[in-house]
């Protein structure tokens, strides 16, 4: 009786998350088809000076890079919703252990249980320093190749 229990309470999870990714998912469409009308509208503008050209130049990058997130964000909404439809939802990619539903909460795209997601961010970090060693090593010795050379 209590699995039922835990099967009826883990279906309306999944469907309240469901409904939760395709909310996400419709408002970040919104956004962008809101962002890509604005930016219609600027681009009508004439008569602009150097200084707003220039602003209107770094807006539009700054709307590319943030649009590029937004485009990431999609991707991982649409992948997740397919893990539902396939059943794969709520199980870490990793170690295979249902994610807490808190974290799905938190962050309903997840692929990782909170304790996988450090360890992989802990070795991205120590990659990271790793491959910034080598730099600071060939930056020091390049110096003092010239101090000599000098």
């Amino acid at each position: 009786m209590a699995k039922n229990s835990v099967d009826a309470n883990r279906k309306k999870f999944l469907a309240k998350a469901r409904e939760q990714l395709l909310d996400t998912k419709n408002k970040l469409l919104s956004e962008i088809d809101s962002e890509t009308r604005a930016e219609r509208e600027s681009n009508k503008d004439e008569g602009m000076d150097t200084y707003d050209l220039a602003s209107e130049e770094r807006d539009r990058e700054i709307s590319f890079i943030l649009s590029d997130r937004e485009r990431v964000k999609l991707k991982q909404i649409d992948d997740a919703l397919e893990r539902l439809d396939d059943g794969s939802y709520g199980v870490c990619e990793s170690c295979g252990l249902e994610i807490a539903e808190e974290r799905l909460g938190a962050m309903p795209f997840s692929r990782l249980c909170r304790d996988c997601q450090q360890d992989e961010e802990r070795e991205a970090k120590s990659q990271r320093r790793f491959d910034d060693e080598p730099n600071a090593y060939r930056k020091v010795g390049s110096t003092d190749a010239d101090d000599d050379s000098a």
